[in-house]
């Protein structure tokens, strides 16, 4: 049997944090900004949960 290889750009995206929960970025804030309202800059920083529909298949691509 091969080994089970993760997908490395999913590792890349999300963390799983010491509870358990996978954490990703938002979207939106790599280029345009100066178009964008400051307040929704700003409402896009930090990480947010994965979707609970997309965990089973986040953690399958992770080897989990």
């Amino acid at each position: 049997m091969p080994k089970n290889k993760p997908h490395s750009g999913m590792g890349k995206r999300v963390k799983i944090t010491g509870s358990g929960k996978i954490v990703r970025q938002q979207s939106g804030l790599r280029h345009n900004l100066e178009v964008k309202p400051t307040g929704r800059t700003r409402r896009l920083t930090g990480t947010v949960d994965v979707a609970k529909a997309d965990v089973p298949r986040v953690k399958r691509m992770l080897g989990r």
